[in-house]
């Protein structure tokens, strides 16, 4: 592998051909699709949940659409099948336990509380993944800068949920299920890092930035499908008959089917610009992509915003960006730095 690596450099070099980066325009746009695509995601999300109080189910539902898409696209070869053995497989099913869960957690708050409310929780994310990358090896230490920017990010949070007049309001009940989401995406991310890079660097699985998603989200709605049946089954068929009496069964398709759609097509867009870009530039945009969630929800669903809560979800937002530049750590020396140096 390391003589063929070697060989693939030289021809590289000597044909004088390396591979483009993106251009600013494709960049553009991948942010545009992903930012549309999100914003579009939790209108109908809350559409939907808002008809039918099933919100298991409908988080579930929504996967079944990226399924379908998939398996279109592996089917009409617009795009390679993954190539997994039954160890590549096994591996994922953490990933995609966690990634159910955040899922799921993110549909629940959402569903129970205010959109805006549970996108300002959800900006709590990085105070999670820092107490995960210092519980769960491999230990990652950040800069204590970026530590430092927790503060405002927890501080904002809960300036957000002091309403004038009534001291601390808080839906507990949204704020347990979109802490449950920040707590799952931590967790994908930690044991999920590593996963992935192996697979992405094996030609031989055909598993891009796209295929990744693709696997992870076929696993998702297996690990979905259990907490359906424990939580909402029994009860299932009456919910959605009295949903359908008072909205029509084809309104509430409707919206699950649209926010399944601009869920997965957000999350491809948002996959394909990491992958370009690099996690810290990626994390920084998706913090601002919170600010439009927050502003066109409250427009579109006439969601109350009093001054403490744009004050302090532009604190935890704000910190939230600097968290993410101060994450990011200097390169280490290369092998043959240290070399010429020792």
């Amino acid at each position: 592998i390391h003589h063929n690596r070697i060989h693939q450099e030289q021809t590289i070099i000597m044909s004088g051909k390396k591979e483009a980066p993106p251009s600013n325009a494709k960049l553009a746009a991948l942010v545009v699709c992903w930012y549309a695509g999100n914003t579009f995601y939790n209108i109908f999300n809350k559409k939907a949940t808002n008809m039918i109080h099933a919100h298991w189910f409908v988080a579930t539902a929504q996967l079944v659409v990226g399924i379908v898409w998939s398996l279109m696209m592996w089917t009409t070869g617009l795009r390679k099948m993954p190539n997994l053995t039954g160890a590549d497989i096994a591996a994922c099913i953490p990933i995609g336990l966690f990634a159910s869960l955040a899922h799921s957690g993110s549909v629940l708050a959402s569903a129970v509380g205010a959109v805006s409310f549970a996108q300002i929780v959800k900006a709590c994310e990085p105070a999670f993944a820092a107490v995960i990358g210092l519980l769960l090896p491999p230990i990652d230490v950040k800069p204590l800068l970026a530590y430092a920017m927790l503060i405002p990010i927890v501080g904002g949070v809960g300036l957000a949920c002091v309403k004038e007049g009534k001291g601390i309001d808080i839906n507990v009940e949204a704020f347990l299920f979109a802490s449950m989401a920040n707590a799952s995406a931590a967790l994908k991310g930690k044991i999920g890092s590593s996963v992935t890079k192996k697979l992405k660097a094996d030609p031989s699985k055909n598993m891009d930035a796209a295929n990744v998603y693709a696997v992870m989200n076929i696993i998702s709605f297996c690990c979905s499908v259990p907490f359906v049946v424990v939580q909402e089954l029994p009860t299932l068929k009456q919910t959605w008959d009295e949903a359908a009496a008072e909205h029509t069964a084809n309104a509430i398709m409707m919206n699950i089917l649209l926010s399944g759609f601009f869920f997965y097509i957000y999350n491809e867009f948002a996959f394909a610009f990491t992958a370009s870009v690099g996690a810290v530039t990626s994390s920084v945009l998706n913090t601002a992509k919170r600010v439009i969630i927050i502003v066109v929800s409250s427009f579109v669903f006439q969601e109350a915003m009093q001054r403490n809560t744009i004050i302090g979800s532009a604190i935890a937002i704000c910190g939230t960006f600097a968290y993410s530049l101060a994450s990011k750590k200097k390169p280490a020396p290369k092998k043959d730095e240290k070399a010429k140096t020792s």
